[in-house]
């Protein structure tokens, strides 16, 4: 019997799914560290059945589980060759609260920032805080034994983790928590695994040698953070083993085992009471690491919640990043280390009198030239940079990077100082700038020298580098994990940091739990090497790939996709907030993950055989659900834009697999609208109809929309105009094909408040956007388009002259695909700078103090704005903020509703109809709903619009016919 063939009767007696096709291998065989391995299958076990039959096929098969859950581990902990084990998609249940003893029952797939979002109305929360927290899960966390930012107050996972309930390898369903020592000593004479286990534990801990190797070797019991092989030391606390306490909890011993010894299926926590109310968070600025490090043992002595530290090569990543760079707003001069340290209380008063008490504290000691307080909102801007720091390590171009390998090193906090002058010697010695940012007030840095890893020099420096740290990190008795776990890339040097009889000890505990050695094999025990099974195959000849547009600004389109570095925050939930990435809220499919687009392509573009690399169903499998709605392009930390690589993979592939008849149609609805509106009475009546929508392929649920009577370019050509003052300044509206054909009104409104305002308005016999032809892959015929378009503006688009949109998504490609599209990088770029949507335009008006609020009528009106996706990833929703509150008593407020679905054409089609829908009942329609039929929905996009209407029947209205009706003469 083959393998295919077992894997097959397997998938046949799952409720869950088994997949073993190119593509999920292809996305599965990464995680966030830089290192790759095939797996042989990726299952999605639905119940504890399912994972009872996984463990008995890897048992009856010489087979290993990796058990994964949002796959953001670093260490390389999620990549094997075994099945790929996901729970993030059925194993998400939150179980039994007990307010008394506040803990409560959570499956492994619940993420980290729902549990809290759940726990807040009761006042409690789970405490850990990692940087991954909106999108990681408990069941990870307590893999890895994740800490976060909050640990100097709250402790680590381990800390919190009361009670587990796992499968073993043989099956058997066991529930580890805490019992006392007469009913440990009990279960060993159990005749099961179980009992097996726990006589184990107990023969080789008994001891008083050993007891006393494990003290003499393991990290100093004062460093908090400590993930050095199994935690076989806190066991050491029970009476049983030289210790003070009757009890004894094996959970504990689990938490930091890395799906190695069992398979968890639900864990119970223990919550804290949420913390003080008022929250003060000193952003101190220093000239030097050295100086921070000093500053922070006296910072420590202030009772913080949070002492973070980023240095210079952190924030210098966050000025080009398009989200991040607007929570650089406290920054004060070019600082090399900033600390950002938290205080709290229940009353301002008294944390006023914290911060400043802290503040005076460094000054007295010399320490830092600028502390700036940071209050309410504020404070969750800072922690958002700092969140971002690992995804911002990837946003390097070219093929060096800030590796992890001894980024998690943690020694005693008085040791930290002297530790990091001697590490900085390592770096120096090997020529490097290391990155130094994270949890300073917990002896831990997050240390990255900059390598390239497809290089055999720098993996020699890989191993290198990594070797005389761990040695380092033993003489100050430090942990060489801190909290992102052993994985491959430390699991080696665990003999070195815990000694070889201690290591020996680990090996025969894991042989306990696991004989045939099915769980998570290579890692903690046993390792793979850490040089090898790396991401890139080193010194090969990098394949060329020649795209028609340009990827230059990133060294390729190859690289541009090689940026993703598996940080996994494409996998955040609706309720984290943002827009990235919608297709994964509605699916829960890693496959529909921002993530797995960039890797699956930089997969095939790397190892294909194919003369074209894109001809790949594989590719056209991954992308199709993707919606180009642009988040990644900003809220992706490494802003790896999949629309763009999207676009021009639908273009390679058609020009090899043909174009189809609908796309074709989609694509130059242009020139169709051009000749529906010869008559558009008919052409409307003809394209709703039943036959019409199934002969475009066309979902019969959706909406058609309606061709106006007249084009604006045709009104606007025939109208006469008396402007009762000499205008301020002359624009050029881009009259898009969206408004030109459909939204007529709304671009006469448009028109009219650019001319009441005193504006002299421009229409020119320009082209298309050339948007539909870029969304459906028709890249030669949106060359054509943007090119000619630069010739036609690029002598009159300036300063004083902008050009102004109405259409986000037509007017905002001016200031991202044209740069890529023209043969003409100068005057396209020329014309980004002054390429404006109409609610940009009037929001800098209105800060240059050139429109007249008295126009505007006192009345009063609530409005909600949602915004449109391209909007919000290339310009911003505050636009259209500030231009509606123009009007002295409109109540404005943004609608935090990610994106609508509709994204131009992908919501018509009838495969894609239901996603498109469920998409914008995640966020959007619910809140549309909620608003008062009094309620104006303000909607600057096409589409957006559209699918308000079909999934609300509320009609939304562009902002800009808002403040046409918000004139005190409005006609």
């Amino acid at each position: 019997m083959t393998v295919e063939d077992t894997l097959d009767d397997l998938r046949q007696i799952l409720e869950g799914a088994l997949h073993v096709d190119a593509l999920h291998k292809a996305i599965y065989a990464t995680d966030a560290s830089v290192y790759r391995k095939t797996p042989l299958a990726v299952a999605y076990p639905k119940n504890i059945t399912d994972i009872q039959k996984l463990i008995a096929y890897a048992s009856g098969n010489n087979s290993t589980l990796i058990p994964r859950t949002a796959g953001t581990s670093l260490a390389g902990q999620c990549v094997g060759d075994g099945i790929v084990v996901d729970v993030s998609k059925h194993f998400t249940q939150i179980g039994h609260l007990d307010l008394e003893a506040k803990t409560i029952e959570v499956e492994p797939g619940v993420i980290r920032d729902d549990l809290n979002r759940f726990l807040k109305p009761y006042g409690l929360f789970f405490g850990p805080n990692t940087s991954t927290s909106n999108r990681c899960m408990i069941g990870g966390m307590v893999g890895n034994n994740s800490s976060g930012s909050t640990s100097i107050r709250y402790g680590v996972t381990r800390d919190k983790v009361i009670a587990i309930d796992a499968i073993l390898s043989d099956g058997s369903l066991v529930n580890f928590t805490e019992i006392s020592s007469e009913d440990f000593i009990n279960k060993t004479q159990e005749e099961t695994l179980e009992g097996t286990i726990y006589g184990s534990i107990y023969k080789e801990l008994i001891y008083d040698s050993v007891q006393e190797e494990i003290k003499k070797e393991f990290p100093k019991a004062q460093i908090h953070r400590r993930n050095t092989g199994y935690a076989i030391d806190e066991l050491l606390h029970s009476d049983l083993f030289g210790g003070k306490e009757p009890t004894i909890n094996l959970a504990k011993l689990l938490a930091g085992s890395e799906g190695t010894l069992a398979f968890s299926t639900k864990i119970t926590l223990q919550l804290d009471v949420v913390a003080p109310s008022k929250s003060i968070m000193v952003c101190s600025h220093f000239t030097s690491i050295e100086e921070s490090l000093k500053a922070t043992l006296t910072a420590m002595n202030h009772e913080l919640y949070n002492c973070e530290l980023m240095d210079k090569v952190i924030l210098d990543c966050t000025k080009n990043n398009r989200e991040q760079a607007q929570n650089r707003f406290f920054l004060q001069g070019d600082p090399e280390a900033i600390l950002m340290l938290e205080v709290s209380s229940e009353s301002e008063e008294d944390v006023e009198t914290l911060a400043n008490n802290l503040i005076a504290d460094l000054e007295k000691n010399n320490f830092g030239y600028h502390h700036v307080k940071v209050y309410g909102a504020d404070i969750e801007k800072v922690h958002k940079l700092r969140k971002a720091g690992l995804g911002l390590l990837g946003n390097m171009i070219g093929d060096q990077k800030a590796v992890a390998c001894i980024e998690d090193t943690a020694v005693a906090l008085k040791d930290l100082p002297s530790y990091i002058d001697e590490f900085s010697k390592i770096m120096e010695k090997y020529q490097q700038k290391a990155v130094y940012y994270a949890h300073a007030g917990a002896g831990e840095l997050h240390l990255r020298p900059i390598l390239n890893l497809k290089k055999q020099a720098d993996v020699v420096l890989f191993r290198k580098i990594t070797t005389e740290t761990a040695a380092l990190v033993k003489k100050y008795q430090g942990s060489f994990s801190g909290e992102h776990g052993d994985g491959i890339v430390r699991a080696e040097f665990i003999p070195l940091m815990i000694g070889e009889a201690n290591y020996q000890l680990l090996r025969r505990i894991k042989k306990s739990f696991d004989p045939k050695g099915i769980f998570n094999k290579g890692k903690i025990t046993d390792a793979f090497k850490m040089d090898e099974n790396l991401r890139y195959k080193v010194d090969r000849k990098e394949p060329q790939i020649k795209t028609l547009q340009d990827f230059s600004d990133n060294d390729g389109i190859l690289k541009l996709a090689e940026k993703c570095n598996g940080s996994g925050d494409c996998r955040k939930p609706v309720e984290a907030g943002g827009t990235m990435c919608p297709s994964y809220r509605a699916t829960k499919d890693e496959k529909d993950t921002t993530r797995a687009r960039a890797n699956t392509l930089r997969e095939f573009l790397t190892n294909s055989k194919e003369q074209n690399k894109f001809n790949h169903i594989e590719l056209k499998q991954v992308f199709d659900l993707c919606l180009s709605c642009k988040a990644c392009a900003s809220e992706c930390p490494s802003n790896v834009d999949v629309a763009a690589l999207k676009s021009e993979f639908l273009y390679q592939y058609q020009e090899t697999n043909g174009y189809s008849f609908r796309s074709k149609l989609f694509a130059n609805n242009v020139k169709y609208n051009k000749l529906g509106s010869m008559s558009p009475s008919i052409t409307n009546a003809l394209l709703s109809t039943n036959l019409a929508k199934a002969l475009m392929g066309i979902s019969q649920k959706r909406s058609v929309p309606k061709l106006a009577s007249k084009t604006l370019k045709h009104w606007f050509d025939k109208r006469s105009i008396n402007l009762n003052k000499k205008p301020t300044k002359k624009v050029y509206l881009f009259n898009d094909e969206f408004t030109n054909y459909y939204d007529v009104e709304i671009g006469k409104d448009a028109i009219i408040v650019l001319e009441k305002l005193g504006y002299s308005i421009t229409v020119l016999d320009h082209k298309e956007s050339g948007r539909s032809f870029i969304s459906k892959g028709f890249l030669k015929e949106a060359k054509q388009v943007c090119n000619d378009n630069i010739r036609i503006f690029k002598d009159l688009i300036t300063d004083d002259t902008p050009l102004i949109g109405i259409e986000p998504s037509a007017i905002l490609t001016f200031r991202d695909e044209y740069i890529r599209l023209t043969d003409n990088q100068t005057a396209a770029k020329n014309i980004a700078k002054n390429a404006f949507t109409i609610e940009e335009f009037i929001q800098k008006e209105l800060k240059a103090g050139q429109i007249n609020t008295a126009l505007f009528t006192k009345n009063v009106k609530e409005l909600k704005i949602h915004g449109h996706c391209h909007q919000k990833a290339q310009s911003s929703t505050s636009a259209s903020f500030d231009m509606l509150n123009i009007p002295t008593n409109y109540s404005v407020t943004i609608l935090n509703t990610g994106c609508c679905g509709m994204a131009g054409s992908f919501g018509y089609e009838k495969e894609h109809y239901q996603l498109s829908m469920q998409v914008g009942e995640d966020s959007l329609f619910p809140k549309v709903r909620k608003c008062s039929s009094t309620t104006d929905i303000a909607a600057s996009g096409t589409s957006c619009r559209h699918q308000i209407f079909d999934g609300t029947k509320r009609i939304a209205k562009h902002p800009i016919s808002i403040l046409k009706e918000a004139f005190i003469d409005a006609n």
